[in-house]
């Protein structure tokens, strides 16, 4: 018992150590200047085991979440193809009360999101008390991809990243949802490399999509973008993630989960007398 609290607290600094590296709280982040593997002194089956301890803190804490119903968490998860939000999920959420979770994949906006604001079919997916809500990719994709191909100019991109600001404000203050935003932060060469896993791989074919390999020509200007998505929508901050190992990318957001949740400090509803 000794030993594995003696491993989870060195995985934890180096968490600490890594967050004070590359979660800047002052001054622009940089892309290029973080790292996207775990730290090489981590021994990837002890992190995993410490995740799967993790997991278990998780479920009594998703519990008292939906039970005291005073609270909800969104998390946004963000990233490049191929940097593993599907994954994250799965191992990171996928284990808990299926009452209590609920993910949503925001895909080209439909004729009637389309006769909307772009934060209209947004707002309604937001978690209501009591519920944990996935956002996998969200409303960063219209100042991300609509950015990229020009399907909107820089000055209207800024002015949806105030909105943004503001609709995370409102969600925050006044919907007493705890907001975690996740960017899986992967290296062009691992995203490469799974890209092509793809084509080869038969348990992964199914994931292949053309448009897929075509994005990833669009690396600089993505990057780009999400640079000025993670510097300027930032009332609430960015977690960048090291995504090149999923062991890693795994722990980071579980421990993440799990820290914000017992911050609440939460209790069970008692009967009245």
């Amino acid at each position: 018992m000794q030993k594995n609290q003696e491993n989870t607290e060195q995985i934890w600094l180096h968490f600490v150590k890594f967050k004070k590296q590359n979660q800047p709280r002052m001054g622009k982040i940089k892309l290029a200047d973080i790292n996207t593997s775990a730290p090489k002194k981590l021994d990837k089956e002890k992190v995993k085991a410490a995740t799967r301890e993790i997991l278990q803190e998780l479920d009594e804490l998703q519990n008292l979440l939906y039970a005291e119903h005073k609270h909800s968490v969104l998390m946004v998860i963000q990233g490049m193809d191929a940097s593993g939000k599907d994954g994250v999920i799965k191992n990171v959420t996928g284990t808990l009360n299926p009452q209590g979770v609920t993910v949503h994949s925001f895909k080209t906006p439909t004729k009637e999101e389309m006769d909307h604001d772009f934060l209209w079919r947004i707002h309604k997916e937001a978690p209501g008390k009591g519920m944990i809500q996935v956002f996998n990719r969200s409303h960063y994709e219209d100042i991300l991809i609509q950015r990229v191909h020009k399907w909107i100019d820089d000055k209207l991109a800024y002015k949806r990243m105030d909105a943004i600001n503001d609709f995370e404000k409102l969600l925050a203050v006044h919907g007493n949802t705890q907001i975690l935003k996740f960017y899986l932060h992967v290296s062009r060469e691992a995203q490469t490399q799974r890209l092509l896993e793809r084509t080869e791989d038969p348990r992964k074919m199914w994931k292949y999509n053309e448009q897929d390999l075509e994005e990833a020509k669009l690396w600089d200007k993505y990057m780009a973008c999400y640079e000025d998505a993670l510097n300027n929508c930032n009332y609430i901050p960015w977690i960048v993630v090291p995504a090149d190992h999923n062991w890693y990318k795994e722990y980071v957001i579980a421990v993440t989960l799990r820290d914000t949740l017992k911050s609440l400090k939460m209790k069970y509803p008692r009967l009245k007398k």
